[in-house]
């Protein structure tokens, strides 16, 4: 069996967003020092792995040449106007010293479990400072820069794989939708908050994808309030059985924490069993794959969310892991070391269901109509 590995160096930290900025780079190192004080990054089967910075020749897969430069100027202090249009200098991709390094690391460290997994090295990979999947190829937009999730996707399939992304961040996946919205090699499925309530203000039933990729752009918009039972529904009876139909040789994991409740910049009411969950249902597979972060704004949440993706992409399901002493479940951000990465199960009340369900339901059973029939289901 491959390696589990786990992408991170210490040059990942050293070029924060912006304080005023709600994004923090932080959380990846936080949740390696967990997983560290843990014991489970240790195991004749766990590997930390330094990422290899992209190239230039990769960052061309996705992004243009012209945008490429001016992230490279602006880092450097040589802010023009016609960057504004670019989508630097905005409030959510701010224009500060290291962000194109730190973007190209991070892109790199996606790119590197890519190859690890080709190379037959490794069967599963984290890398928490990856999921910025809202870059385009000229526009940095949602506090991305560089689209290592395209990136990563694209290593694959250039070399022959199958790829399905699975996206559960709360928001939908626009920029690597688009990358693959004509393509049938790489089918994207993602489940966030309806785009009438949230940012990108994409990710509709209807999109499905246009010419070779019709069926291969899957969307499930959930209502504010959407909570861990309808959302696994939704889950087992639309995603299971595309990926089953699809056959990927390698399986993309996109595990925003920013479902969670208590979340400040979103509204579903998650608990961080939903990533025990679907990602012991993906395991069952036998497939490699390939996790990155993404989103995450309550910075604590979000490293107990992540440590607990590792520790399910390993298999480790002590008891340890489940204590369920804190957490969203009891609207505790401050939890206390050795009180489990795991929460304790929100039960969602009658009035929750009654507004919740049908519009989880309405969307199961479009996405069925649409998409099922193009995969023989």
């Amino acid at each position: 069996m491959g390696q589990k590995i786990f992408l991170h160096c210490p040059e990942l930290e050293q070029h924060p967003y912006p304080n005023t900025c709600p994004f923090k780079t932080s959380r990846a190192g936080l949740a390696r020092a967990r997983l560290a004080s843990m014991g489970l990054l240790d195991g004749p089967d766990k590997i930390e792995v330094p990422p290899v910075p992209a190239t230039r020749e990769e960052l061309l897969y996705f992004h243009t040449p012209s945008y490429l430069d001016a992230l490279a100027r602006a880092d450097s202090g040589q802010f023009e106007i016609d960057m504004l249009f670019m989508g630097l200098g905005s409030g959510d991709c701010p224009v500060f010293a290291g962000m194109y390094p730190y973007a190209v690391l991070a892109a790199g460290a996606t790119i590197t479990a890519a190859k690890w997994i080709l190379d037959g090295k490794a069967e599963t990979a984290f890398n928490p400072s990856g999921g910025y999947h809202h870059a385009f190829p000229d526009r940095a937009t949602g506090f991305c820069y560089i689209n290592d999730v395209v990136l990563g996707c694209e290593t694959l399939a250039r070399a022959g794989k199958k790829v399905i992304l699975l996206d559960i961040d709360v928001h939908h996946c626009d920029g690597v939708q688009s990358a693959f919205y004509t393509r049938s090699d790489v089918m994207t499925i993602s489940l966030h908050q309806d785009g009438r309530t949230l940012f990108p203000g994409t990710g509709f039933v209807d999109e499905i994808g246009t010419g070779d990729g019709k069926g291969f752009s899957v969307n499930l918009p959930l209502p504010i309030g959407t909570y861990d039972e309808i959302y696994l529904k939704a889950f087992r009876q639309v995603v299971l059985p595309l990926i089953h139909s699809f056959g990927p040789d390698v399986i993309v994991f996109e595990a925003g924490a920013d479902t969670l409740a208590g979340d400040p910049l979103a509204g579903l009411s998650l608990t961080n069993n939903v990533f025990v969950e679907v990602i012991n249902q993906l395991l069952a597979f036998g497939k490699p794959i390939l996790a990155v972060g993404g989103g995450g704004y309550n910075v604590e949440n979000t490293v107990r969310a992540w440590a607990l993706v590792w520790s399910a992409l390993c298999g480790e399901q002590s008891q340890e892991l489940s204590a369920g002493l804190g957490g969203v479940m009891l609207e505790n951000t401050d939890l206390q070391d050795g009180a489990g990465l795991a929460d304790r199960a929100i039960v969602a009340d009658q009035a929750v269901r009654r507004s919740v369900d049908p519009l989880v339901e309405r969307t199961i059973e479009e996405v069925k109509r649409l998409i099922f029939p193009l995969h023989g289901l």
